[in-house]
């Protein structure tokens, strides 16, 4: 039999595929490095050479999950049409993560791994509010939105979502969570001098 050597990009990227689905299928908590290597047919020393652990192969899997969503929604962008705010809700509707990787965020909510998750939710934000800071920008040149900062603005509106109605990072009750998600649509618009109504869809996103 022919030994296959493979690119050492490649491999990672075998590696990576492997362990997503395996984390995805057994959760991670009962996925082994054994298991990866198994279903890839590698020998220890090959997954050791790009992971140093199993933790160390879940943060690169949190990091090409990240890269996978930015990069489904530059397409979106380059295929979508109309104005900024059309193309914002379109962002906001299909940005979620959570369709195909729910066992693996479900792991970042256990007790425990605030850390991690935190850390997936700030790689999360700086690679997406470039995205969102383009669409505001394009808003203001439409005349929709009012700002001379639109990265900081897409910043401040990503990073108060994200913590004030993830349950991972605090166990808020369904009280708060209701009364923000009432209040955000007003309170962007407020922050770019929108039309008023313009994010009322966002309700229904959370």
């Amino acid at each position: 039999m022919v030994r296959i050597v493979k690119k050492s990009a490649e491999r990672r990227s075998d590696i990576l595929k492997a362990a997503r689905h395996l984390f995805q299928i057994k959760d991670y908590d009962k996925t082994t490095m054994q298991d990866v290597m198994d279903n890839l047919g590698i020998a220890k020393g090959t997954i050791y050479h790009y992971f140093k652990s199993k933790e160390a192969l879940l943060e690169a899997v949190i990091e090409d999950t990240v890269n996978e969503n930015i990069e489904q929604m530059q397409i979106l962008l380059r295929q979508s049409q109309g104005n900024a705010l059309k193309k914002l809700q379109m962002l906001i509707e299909t940005g979620n993560m959570t369709t195909d990787n729910g066992k693996i965020l479900d792991y970042l909510h256990k007790r425990g791994n605030e850390a991690m998750h935190t850390r997936l939710l700030a790689a999360t934000l700086i690679k997406q509010a470039p995205l969102y800071a383009k669409l505001i920008e394009q808003g203001c040149e439409e005349r929709i939105f009012k700002t001379d900062t639109p990265l900081e603005c897409a910043e401040f509106v990503l990073s108060a979502v994200q913590f004030l109605i993830d349950q991972g990072i605090y166990p808020w009750t369904q009280e708060d969570l209701t009364r923000r998600v009432k209040a955000f649509p007003q309170l962007i618009e407020q922050l770019l001098k929108a039309p008023s109504g313009s994010f009322q869809f966002m309700i229904n996103c959370f």
